[in-house]
């Protein structure tokens, strides 16, 4: 194990602004960091707006298979971490993985909302353009507006925090680094299935904290989801746009950000689960509410969404782990615990696009 570590966490870099945009920093690539060609790159090549596109569901193909969960027949493990949310695989490479075995992922990850395989050094190691081939297969990649991401890959979006710098979304005036959200959810087409691995980690701390929106909307009153299904909320990126154009984080907005408006209640489109879909990092406010009413139930909200320990599951990171969840049944946040240490905390991201939120109430307008 001592070995697998220290090809993971290496020692830190230094930065340099090396002719990046005034007020962007970029780390220093180091020879002796293996995945010195991964760190984040502030490019500041912008993007017209997002176009609505058709997306073609993976999970649904796996429907029709015989054994859907044939994918996990290699398995040496196969482990739930809560009865209602995640799953840990061993055994499995996700690297060779073929178009059958990739539906039955991906309806898997719908099912259990997050699947963790262990062990996949060979398909972290396999570098950015396979991790562009693979996000491609559940859908179109989303061009994070704000993050660092590989130079030349604006598709992969990177979280980065070390001694000397972050790149995160950070509110530092909070007194608490958890920040529960489901990734860019301001989009029109938020993420489905989603693919996230450290490659450097500290020794301890870092984990990432998961909970089922489709459990938190189970924990209601019948009556009262029968009222959130008739609602939709504004989910807005313009808050972080502005902690980029303030300086922070790498300090480029690449498109300019957006508000859409979702229904607080979605429908899977594959197993057809109910879900809460608001979240405290981007959602803003209920539509056709007055302002004390959608504050009032959008905090009530947020305060079972982070209370609910039942509905949660905390991965603790190990050198060459991949998590998949899906983005449309879970929120998920980080922890930032790990300062103190000084330590390198490297991940990627590989963010398919999906559908538009379906609204779980059919009469409901967007």
């Amino acid at each position: 194990m001592a070995t697998t570590t220290e090809t993971i966490t290496q020692a830190l870099p230094t930065l340099s602004l090396r002719g990046a945009p005034s007020g962007q920093e970029q780390p220093r690539p180091e020879s002796s960091y293996r995945y010195a060609r991964l760190l984040p790159h502030f490019s500041p090549t912008t993007y017209p707006p997002l176009t609505p596109f058709e997306h073609d569901e993976p999970g649904l193909r796996a429907l029709e298979h015989e054994r859907p969960r044939a994918f996990l027949d290699g398995a040496t493990s196969v482990v739930e971490l809560t009865p209602r949310l995640g799953t840990e695989v061993h055994g499995v490479n996700l690297a060779q993985l073929d178009a059958i075995g990739r539906d039955e992922l991906a309806l898997e990850v719908a099912r259990r909302g997050l699947v963790v395989f262990r062990g996949q050094q060979e398909f972290i190691d396999r570098g950015p353009d396979f991790y562009l081939e693979w996000g491609r297969y559940f859908g179109r990649l989303h061009i994070h507006p704000t993050s660092g991401h590989p130079e030349g890959y604006p598709e992969l979006h990177l979280v980065y925090k070390d001694a000397n710098a972050t790149f995160n979304f950070e509110r530092d005036e909070s007194t608490t680094t958890t920040l529960w959200h489901s990734d860019v959810s301001y989009e029109l087409q938020p993420p489905g299935l989603t693919t996230f691995f450290l490659l450097s980690q500290p020794e301890t701390g870092g984990d990432t904290l998961f909970t089922s929106q489709v459990s938190c909307l189970k924990k209601l009153s019948p009556q009262f989801v029968a009222f959130l299904r008739t609602l939709k909320a504004v989910h807005s990126g313009v808050e972080q746009a502005n902690f980029s154009r303030a300086g922070k984080r790498g300090g480029v907005v690449r498109r300019e950000p957006v508000e859409n408006i979702h229904p607080v209640v979605r429908r899977h489109p594959v197993t057809g689960e109910e879900a809460l879909y608001v979240n405290r990092q981007f959602t803003r406010r209920i539509v056709g509410l007055k302002k004390e009413e959608s504050e009032t139930i959008l905090g009530f909200l947020y305060d079972h969404i982070d209370k609910s320990g039942d509905n949660q599951a905390r991965l603790k990171w190990q050198p060459y782990t991949v998590a998949i969840w899906d983005n449309r049944t879970t929120a998920h946040s980080a922890i930032v615990d790990y300062g103190e240490s000084k330590e390198r905390r490297h991940g990627a991201r590989i963010t398919p696009q999906a559908e538009r939120p379906i609204p779980a109430f059919n009469g409901l307008e967007l």
